[in-house]
């Protein structure tokens, strides 16, 4: 799996927040939920995004997506200067700018909210609740808004997303995690394609003929025992032509490139799952839990339990 697909798939949404919103002028919601990414998918009428700050506001038309890259606020409305109606906090909490609980007065029905099911303004939202540390290498390179407009990409889910986010069927959720990672994917792509994406060094390099064969190698097998030798061999160059051009395009050199794939893989499945650190650190090419747990404190600041305990840093 290259690292662009690894955003999803360690970890991939589990349980994300899910919910068309439907509104009629004038309106506006603030959002404070800090949720490390939040994808907004208009069905109809417009909106403008505001980011906190120095952010300049983004109008969406029909078609139109827009990618919040947490933790910051930003407020959505009809107009830019739209007062708050409301205020969204973490975990979903919604409440009115005073602060006192809206208990409900704005549920319209299954994963629907806002002022009347068949308002003028209709936006599909969806939300990851999780921030893993393979998902923190691309979102690190993201701004903290992008906007696609419907113009530049045609998205084939948005009226299979419209249908089945207002379904109660069993299994329900699974279906909305993976049509919204699908829905996430396909606008990373088309973003990382077009000219003003400041794509990080690694995603560019999954273009070259050489290191992108390499990156391939390190990022589907993890565990192997790498050498730049060996890598060498398997994109038909020499060890020294692969090292240079590899650290040319990405920006490291291809073991410390490995090095910080498997540390990655290994925060996410500590945090992620109960496997034990032996287990964990066999699966990302570590001989042993000791070695894991020393390269782990080395490069994170905190040991492998204290980052599944809640308490770890970043590299």
């Amino acid at each position: 799996m290259d690292a662009l697909a690894g955003l999803l798939d360690g970890p991939r949404a589990h349980g994300a927040f899910m919910i068309r919103a439907c509104f009629d002028p004038p309106w506006a919601v603030r959002v404070e939920d800090e949720a490390p990414l939040t994808v907004m998918l208009m069905a109809r009428g417009t909106a403008w995004i505001t980011p906190d700050g120095d952010g300049v506001p983004v109008r969406l038309g029909p078609g139109d997506l827009a990618i919040a890259r947490g933790p910051d606020p930003y407020t959505c409305g009809d107009e830019p200067d739209t007062a708050p109606q409301a205020l969204i906090l973490p975990g979903g909490e919604c409440r009115y700018p005073d602060g006192t609980a809206l208990n409900g007065s704005m549920d319209l029905g299954v994963r629907t909210w806002g002022d009347r099911p068949d308002a003028a303004t209709v936006m599909l939202i969806g939300t990851y609740l999780m921030r893993g540390e393979i998902h923190g290498r691309l979102l690190d390179a993201l701004p903290p808004l992008l906007t696609l407009p419907a113009e530049v990409w045609d998205c084939p889910l948005t009226p299979l997303l419209a249908e089945e986010i207002v379904r109660d069927e069993p299994g329900q959720e699974v279906v909305l995690d993976r049509l919204l990672d699908l829905l996430l994917i396909s606008a990373l792509r088309v973003w990382f394609s077009r000219p003003e994406a400041a794509a990080p060094a690694w995603y560019r390099a999954l273009g070259d003929p050489v290191v992108g064969r390499a990156l391939r190698l390190l990022q589907d097998d993890p565990a192997h025992p790498w050498t730049v030798a060996a890598l060498a061999a398997k994109a038909g160059v020499s060890r020294a032509a692969l090292a240079r051009r590899f650290t040319d395009l990405v920006g490291e050199p291809p073991m410390a490139y490995l090095t910080g794939w498997r540390l990655a893989l290994a925060a996410d499945r500590l945090r992620d799952t109960d496997l034990t650190l032996d287990t964990i650190a066999r699966h990302v090419g570590y001989g042993s839990a000791f070695a894991l747990s020393s390269a782990f404190k080395r490069v994170y600041g905190v040991s492998p339990q204290e980052h599944r305990a809640g308490h770890g840093g970043r590299p």
